[in-house]
């Protein structure tokens, strides 16, 4: 057992398998970096009562098999405290995420219908603060490597759009998949597009490669394609600069065209001008294509 006296970095090598503790020894001043981190925990919520040992034994849970000395250096800290002790049922801790977590999520979700976002809200509350069978609430499982506001905001409108979906709401586009991939190419022949067969293979590979997409890339080509968002508010979402994130809404694009090609390319047994021709024609139409697969 670790003495109450350890030092920070005592106490989460302690918590940790020795592979990880391994990984951990690597970060360079991880005495004074943890010690930083909790001082900024406690100084942004000073009325918590959450102990530093069971904020670093949650720490230890979250950390991942590789890149930990950058995911130590780039954590939210002051979030993730936050969060362990929302997960304990802390009240004064569930009162700080309703007035600077939940209260913010409207003003990020303007381009939504105003009632869908507060149902979504609703049902966040419950399944992100309300354990269930005996198993810890869900935001146990916020890591603190990207800001907590963002990474609820990306699950209500996440709930937003499914909760549309349900009710027969569009909220972009009124086209089917199917309708978009007709608009693909017009009057071209050659790419037999217009077959009922065709379609329904563009169907199945865009659906899979979004599916196959990380899950910080899905989210933001659905907030950006699907719900509207300009790269000023993806940036406010997510807390980057506009030019960082519209690097990666480029990247996200990229990584799906790529692996768009290659399902084609096994698929429809085009050729190399036949498959970049087809690719190009998906690009040009890459928001009609997302705005209809990801409702």
């Amino acid at each position: 057992m670790t003495s109450p006296s350890a030092p920070l970095a005592s106490r989460l090598r302690a918590e940790l398998p020795p592979r990880k503790a391994a990984l951990v020894d690597a970060v360079e001043s991880l005495e004074a970096l943890l010690e930083r981190h909790v001082a900024s925990a406690r100084e942004s919520w000073p009325g918590l009562t959450l102990d530093i040992p069971a904020f670093l034994q949650h720490l230890a849970r979250h950390l991942p098999d590789e890149n930990v000395p950058e995911v130590l250096r780039q954590l939210h800290a002051s979030d993730l405290y936050l969060a362990c002790a929302c997960a304990a049922g802390e009240e004064a801790a569930l009162l700080g995420f309703e007035h600077h977590v939940l209260r913010r999520i409207p003003e990020r979700l303007h381009a939504l219908p105003r009632d869908l976002v507060d149902e979504a809200l609703q049902r966040l509350r419950e399944q992100l603060l309300l354990s269930r069978d005996g198993a810890p609430a869900k935001v146990s499982t916020y890591s603190g490597r990207g800001p907590l506001l963002a990474w609820v905001t990306i699950s209500a409108a996440r709930l937003a759009s499914q909760l549309a979906g349900r009710e027969g709401q569009h909220l972009a586009a009124d086209k089917s998949p199917e309708s978009y991939v007709q608009l693909l190419a017009p009057g071209d022949p050659e790419l037999e597009l217009l077959r009922k067969d065709s379609r329904a293979v563009v169907v199945e590979v865009l659906r899979k490669v979004l599916a196959a997409l990380p899950g910080p890339e899905r989210a933001l080509l659905r907030l950006h394609h699907l719900h509207g968002y300009s790269m000023t508010q993806l940036a406010t979402v997510f807390g980057e600069s506009r030019s960082g994130v519209a690097r990666r809404v480029l990247l996200a694009r990229e990584r799906l065209l790529k692996l768009t090609r290659t399902e084609l390319a096994s698929r429809l047994q085009l050729d190399d001008t036949q498959l970049e021709s087809f690719l190009g024609l998906i690009r040009s139409r890459l928001d009609l294509s997302l705005s209809g697969l990801m409702v």
